[in-house]
């Protein structure tokens, strides 16, 4: 590997932000939740926890303004 080719790997110290349902909970890593994008634009990654999706909770995506069940 060359001085130009640096790699970073992730280090236990750095900060990483979990994931977010679209009703604001944060999402546990042992939670059934799923994430896609927008059906509507296709920019927007959306997540939903297990409850809200059983629940039926509308989402609605900041980019576009799309509402789904």
């Amino acid at each position: 590997m060359s001085k130009a080719e640096v790699v970073r790997k992730i280090d236990v110290y750095d900060n990483v932000k979990p994931p977010t349902c679209s009703s604001g909970k944060v999402i546990n890593p042992a939670e059934k939740a799923v994430s896609f994008f927008c059906p509507n634009c296709g920019v927007f990654l959306i997540w939903r926890c297990e409850k809200d999706r059983i629940q039926g909770a509308t989402y609605r995506c900041p980019n576009c303004g799309f509402e789904g069940p």
